[in-house]
Order: C-alpha cells, then sequence, then structure tokens
C-alpha cells in the first residue's frame, strides 16, 4: 500500500503535470479565445475532480464550475520587460520555509498602469506576476488578495519571447490562488507594485463564500 505522505506527493505532481500541459495547449493554440476556452474548462475538471484540488470536499459537492468572464481580447497584451528599481519580499509559508522573491522589472499596461515582475530566487526560478484590480473584495468582483497572471514555475506561463525581452499578459487567464478556496493554503499575494487602481473585468472572478 502507497504511503500517504507519497499518495499525496504523487497527486500534487499529477497537478502540476497536467496544468503545464494546459498551458503549453493555451500557447499553442491559434486563436486566444479558443485557448481561453479551453483552459476554463479544464480547470473546471480540475477543480471539480482531481484528488489535489484545492477546493474544500463540501465546496466540491456543489461545484458546478468557476466563474470566468467572456474573453475580451482587449485585456490582451505582449509587453516588454522595463527596468525597475531593485527590490524584493520574503514570503514565509508553513511548510516551505521563506520563500524569497525578487524584482526583475515592470510591465506598462496601456491605459491600465504597471505591474512589477518578479523573479522566485529559490530553487527552480520562474517568473510570476500577480495582479490587485479596483474589483478586489467587492460582491461579485475578484479575489480580495488579488489573482496571479503568470507563475511559470507552477505552469501559469502564456509565453515569453527571451530576444525581445517581452511576455505575454493576458487578463482573461487571471485566476485565483489556492488560498482564496482553501485558507491551509499560504499564497503570496498583490504587492503594492503589483496594484491597479482600474476594474480588471475579465479573468476569473470571486464568488466568494
Amino acid at each position: 500500500m502507497t504511503a500517504p505522505n507519497a499518495r499525496t506527493a504523487m497527486e500534487v505532481a499529477d497537478w502540476r503535470r497536467r496544468v503545464f500541459a494546459l498551458y503549453a495547449a493555451v500557447r499553442d493554440a491559434g486563436d486566444p479565445e479558443e485557448a481561453h476556452e479551453l483552459w476554463r474548462i479544464e480547470r473546471d475538471d480540475l477543480m471539480a475532480r482531481h484528488p489535489a484540488s484545492p477546493l474544500l470536499p463540501a465546496d466540491r459537492l456543489m461545484f458546478d464550475g468557476l466563474s470566468v468572464a467572456p474573453y475580451d481580447e482587449q485585456w490582451r497584451f505582449e509587453l516588454p520587460i522595463l527596468e525597475a528599481e531593485p527590490g524584493g519580499f520574503d514570503f514565509a509559508t508553513g511548510t516551505d520555509g521563506v520563500v524569497p522573491f525578487e524584482r526583475v522589472g515592470m510591465v506598462e499596461i496601456p491605459d491600465t498602469g504597471t505591474l512589477d515582475v518578479w523573479r522566485l530566487t529559490s530553487y527552480g526560478g520562474g517568473l510570476f506576476v500577480p495582479v490587485r484590480d479596483a474589483l478586489a473584495g467587492r460582491p461579485d468582483g475578484t479575489y480580495g488578495g488579488g489573482r496571479y497572471l503568470l507563475d511559470t514555475i507552477k505552469g501559469a506561463d502564456l509565453g515569453s519571447d527571451a530576444a525581445r525581452g517581452s511576455i505575454v499578459l493576458d487578463f482573461n487567464f487571471a485566476y485565483n490562488p489556492s488560498c482564496a478556496y482553501d485558507p491551509a493554503w499560504a499564497c503570496p499575494l498583490a504587492q503594492p507594485g503589483n496594484v491597479l487602481t482600474v476594474a480588471v473585468p475579465v479573468g476569473e472572478l470571486y464568488r466568494g463564500h
């Protein structure tokens, strides 16, 4: 019989594998709107059926799909990473110790504002771009702690061009961190440089509990 800790580790590994495969399919898709629909369907399936889902058991029983706004192409951008003041923050978790992040630059979103781009400086690296917008914490708005646009170490990667120094940011793919569904999770949330004063009405919304 497989030990419980080993089974849990295998379930998380399978979740990660499926997320990486999903975002690979999103990047390969010719039509962003069709890619978004695939993303929505597959994430609903993961949340409802996968043993590593962050949904609490009681919430799974009533689950009828994540609240995701219709696709709006005006919220998709490919942006250069611009220079920004050096900075960083340490995020303390209950299980993984302190996770350090370094600011590697920033992006300017037309008619919207700027967002800091972070790099995970511990093992594995990866880019991390959270966002908290003006709808955060409001009824039928977005999650109060903010959402994730990119978290490449976990597979959430919409594409980049190293030669041009640019990344794809599509707010239609903004998603809630696991702590939005299960308070036992510890999630790094939007820093001051990742807060927008405008409403971002696309991506995954938040019904609350």
